[in-house]
């Protein structure tokens, strides 16, 4: 097999590139490093070893010689090795001696390139590192060298000398030294200098000084350095987002949590995905769909079980509901039957169990509720009520899925707000963190029965969502935490 060198781009999840997503998601390994996001771990599977080998100023996980050798040592293995990289693999990432490492063992490579934060981290600070009629080119050098060497190679009377643009990776240590060098070297000192911390990513800081003043002004690793005319320049927009530096908890099945949290990083918020419950599939057998008037489902993970382990299982599809009309609660459960071919023939207007069960007209026939294993029944028993004859068919379970010491840290620390899809999510969550927060963030819920049982477990329940969807949620949150 073979080892590839991916570039992890510099911090955004978004910014991997389609290739690099493609050997993830096939993965036997991945050797990574602390540059490169933790979201996109969880794209290789589960079953992949993980190998930290992530590098910081003052410590090293692991020597680059010993990650040569781990490298080799999986790829002679026969393992799909990937090794990800922060930024671009071949721009000051010691690619080329993993390269060379391989190479000279015998065990084939590729290199895929990433975006590096040399560009990415002043493009989301707002600063183009050209820009017409003030800089026409730009210089990307490291200010952290061998220190085996004993003596720099970097000629910083000459860069200073080229004008332009000079972008500086990995110098926030020497920062003072290098800006002296600058300004020996013939930069003003009032030349504009824009540093980026953690670029790209949702605490993402932008400290703007001069080359006379930014060696005082709290720099800090790793930030990319920006010297020149077009440190002035103020095109921010990353760090204008609406909820850019907050910190948003999203409690939702494992399987669920992507729709919510790309919404909420989309509007610049740093999202804590909590799965604080599983969906795990029940044995069940679809009942002949003909002996129906009605087939109800009150959520798209019982439309998803419905389809993926019953009609599926019986070699049966979509044909399989023509004799019944179908029932849903939201829209979100409408959609996920649309992605089946399938289209709702009845969506309340509010997406609860009530309003359902109000759209319903009292009357005969049979209906069919695919549901979870534990569901309140009001919809079953105010069927029931209206003269329908009512089967209950559960096609999942929920279980409380582990919550990490790292999260449980981090929810003791700086959280502004929680989020919560069902009642099953707000259970789970207050038994997984056990002494409430204090001071409790804002709460926000998806709808009235969640908000029921968020005070019970004694939470304030400071927004719900109307509608009751993952939309709602979002709007409910923006409103939530303006005020």
């Amino acid at each position: 097999m073979t080892v590839f060198l991916v570039g992890a781009g510099p911090g955004d999840p978004g910014l991997l590139t389609r290739r690099g997503e493609e050997l993830l998601r096939g993965a036997d390994v991945v050797v990574y490093d602390r540059l490169a996001a933790p979201e996109l771990l969880d794209l290789a599977p589960a079953g992949a070893e993980r190998v930290d080998v992530g590098k910081a100023p003052g410590r090293a996980a692991m020597a680059q010689d010993e990650i040569n050798a781990v490298l080799v040592d999986r790829g002679t293995k026969g393992l799909r090795v990937v090794r990800l990289k922060g930024g671009d693999p071949f721009v000051f990432g010691r690619g080329g001696e993993e390269a060379e490492a391989l190479r000279a063992a015998g065990v084939p490579f590729e290199v895929v390139p990433g975006i590096t934060s040399a560009i990415a981290a002043p493009a989301y600070a707002g600063i183009p590192v050209t820009h017409r009629g003030v800089s026409t080119h730009f210089t990307v050098v490291t200010g952290h060298e061998d220190p085996a060497k004993g003596e720099t190679s970097t000629d910083w009377n000459a860069l200073a000398r080229t004008g332009g643009t000079l972008v500086i990776l990995m110098g926030a240590g020497r920062l003072a030294e290098i800006a002296d060098a600058l300004m020996v070297g013939g930069r003003a000192p009032s030349t504009p200098v824009a540093a980026v911390r953690w670029g790209t990513r949702p605490d993402q800081l932008t400290i703007r000084a001069t080359l006379a003043t930014i060696a005082g002004a709290g720099v800090e690793a790793p930030s990319a350095i920006v010297v020149g005319d077009v440190a002035a320049l103020d095109l921010a927009w990353f760090e204008h987002r609406p909820l850019f530096g907050r910190t948003v908890v999203v409690t939702r099945a494992r399987e669920q949590a992507s729709e919510l949290r790309i919404r909420l990083e989309a509007l610049g918020a740093n999202v804590v995905e909590i799965p604080a419950i599983e969906i795990e599939p029940v044995p069940f057998t679809v009942p002949d769909l003909g002996a129906y008037t009605w087939l109800v489902f009150t959520s798209a993970n019982g439309v998803d079980a419905f389809f993926d382990q019953g009609l599926q299982a019986s070699g049966r599809d979509a044909r399989a509901l023509a004799p019944v009309k179908i029932a849903v609660i939201g829209t979100g459960t409408a959609r996920a039957l649309a992605r089946r071919g399938v289209r709702a023939d009845l969506v309340p207007e509010r997406f609860v169990a009530e309003s359902l069960l109000d759209a319903f007209g009292s009357g005969a026939g049979r209906v069919l509720i695919a549901r979870a294993e534990v569901a309140r029944d009001v919809l079953p028993d105010g069927l029931r009520a209206k003269g329908y004859d009512v089967d209950v068919l559960v096609v999942y379970r929920t279980a409380p899925a582990p919550m990490s010491d790292a999260i449980h840290t981090q929810l003791r620390t700086a959280v502004d707000a929680v989020t919560f899809t069902s009642s099953s999510t707000v259970t789970n969550f207050c038994d997984a963190i056990g002494e409430p927060l204090a001071p409790q963030p804002i709460v926000v819920s998806i709808g009235p029965v969640t908000s029921e049982t968020a005070r019970e477990h004694g939470l304030r329940v400071d927004a719900e969502a109307d509608p009751h969807t993952i939309e709602g949620v979002v709007d409910a949150l923006l409103r939530a935490l303006q005020k």
